[in-house]
């Protein structure tokens, strides 16, 4: 069964006095577990999908699925609830709140979204911390952190409320070569280990060969599927 299933979506946007297509009658399965590309151009539709998606904006049309729920449906409470209980995002800027410590940045989804017991939230963080590197490094500000130290903190607190879905914007495009191909690394890891379905938004050519799924857009078009070998098992 397709954990997200679009049929026939559409989202317009209105600029002045001009409707602009952003997605044009996309139809679209994943399944749980994929480790999937919306790849194309800048203006191709890519982080405007992730955006429904992620209950973040609503479709214009069409039918939008996610772990069986239709999202465009849900008003802005009830998609913010869905959200924090099934959806994780990583973003290409880490959107790390500077003033908190890597800790605090991880822990703040388990406090807004599913409060926990302290001792319950200690032992979720410090085990992702190990997870991603970082457990030296966990009362250290944003500003104290390399880029990819700042992505990984980001990985971890997308997955400290163990969502079934990641949604990943550009999430290389700040790293350089090597750290982007150790971000990669970790998140292949973490989707063996948890299930997690990751889905990236991208033209990063790491990320294109990484993925086992991959799925073009053109000008808010749905123009070419492809499942590949990828290197997402590996």
């Amino acid at each position: 069964m397709a954990i997200i299933s679009g049929k026939n979506l559409c989202k317009d946007y209105i600029a002045g006095e001009t409707k602009v297509e952003a997605l044009k009658t996309l139809n679209f399965e994943l399944e749980a577990g994929d480790f999937a590309a919306f790849v194309g151009p800048s203006g191709s539709g890519k982080t405007t999908l992730l955006s429904l998606i992620g209950c973040l904006d609503k479709p214009t049309g069409g039918l939008l699925e996610v772990c069986g729920e239709d999202v465009g449906k849900l008003d802005r409470k009830a998609g913010a609830r869905f959200r924090g209980e099934h959806i994780g995002f990583v973003f290409q800027d880490f959107n790390l709140i500077p003033v908190m410590t890597v800790y605090e940045n991880i822990e703040y989804p388990l406090i807004i979204v599913n409060p926990l017991p302290e001792n319950e939230r200690r032992k979720r963080i410090m085990a992702l911390l190990e997870e991603v590197g970082m457990t030296d490094q966990a009362h250290k500000y944003p500003d104290q952190l390399s880029g990819g130290q700042k992505q990984r903190v980001a990985v971890a607190r997308a997955l400290v409320t163990r969502p079934k879905i990641v949604l990943a914007d550009e999430p290389t495009a700040n790293l350089d070569h090597k750290t982007a191909y150790l971000i990669l690394e970790l998140m292949k890891k973490m989707r063996a280990e948890t299930g997690t379905t990751f889905i990236f938004s991208t033209h990063d050519q790491k990320i294109i060969g990484e993925a086992e799924r991959i799925f073009t857009l053109e000008d808010g078009e749905l123009t070419g599927t492809s499942r590949t070998g990828g290197n997402a098992n590996a």
